[in-house]
């Protein structure tokens, strides 16, 4: 059954991390100089790919001993917030080539190829796995972090700049930082009073 609290807190979760990531910045690229539509077309169809492999593999972890995806779900996301904490503030865009024309099909496949290949493993698509084994809701993580992915592309793809004047990319990262740690904590908690 849908629930639409699990979404919630995956939405705001993978949000939140995804929202400093290179590739928001590569959407940012690419929506500059093709339209905006046609990039979000395969970013979109990108992002989705990703959270169904990344789902599939939480839905797996479901099989295993409660307590024992507990604490690993509860690792994972201490390295994620981890990772989070101690990055370095790079800007450097993606130096993806963009094509010559601007067919439909050329640019929603230079934007589908760039986050296809940009994203595989990324920290995103491995909090997706955990929270979808840590809730077992395999349907509301997946919609939770879809809608989460695809609004930071649209954000990077239509407003990206104005974003970043207000609200500090060093920011974005500690909540999303903060949050994971908590959740880290708390699954670690959860392993270990069974």
């Amino acid at each position: 059954m849908f629930s639409i609290t699990v979404a919630a807190v995956t939405f705001g979760v993978v949000f939140l991390a995804e929202l400093p990531d290179k590739t928001a910045l590569a959407g940012l690229m690419l929506g500059t100089r093709y339209r905006a539509s046609y990039v979000f077309a395969g970013v979109a169809a990108a992002f989705a790919v990703h959270v169904a492999l990344a789902v599939a593999a939480g839905s797996v972890l479901t099989l295993l001993p409660h307590r024992l995806v507990d604490g690993v779900v509860g690792t994972l996301f201490l390295a994620g917030a981890a990772v989070l904490f101690f990055k370095k503030d790079d800007h450097d865009d993606e130096n993806a080539k963009a094509p010559a024309d601007q067919s439909f099909w050329k640019v929603a496949a230079s934007g589908f190829m760039l986050i296809l290949a940009a994203e595989f493993g990324d920290l995103t698509q491995i909090m997706t796995a955990n929270l979808a084994a840590r809730y077992d809701d395999p349907l509301s993580v997946a919609v939770g972090a879809l809608l989460a992915l695809w609004a930071v592309a649209g954000l990077g793809i239509l407003g990206g700049r104005t974003l970043m004047r207000y609200v500090p990319l060093r920011l974005i990262t500690k909540v999303a930082a903060l949050l994971m740690l908590a959740l880290g904590v708390f699954s670690l908690y959860e392993a270990v009073s069974g």
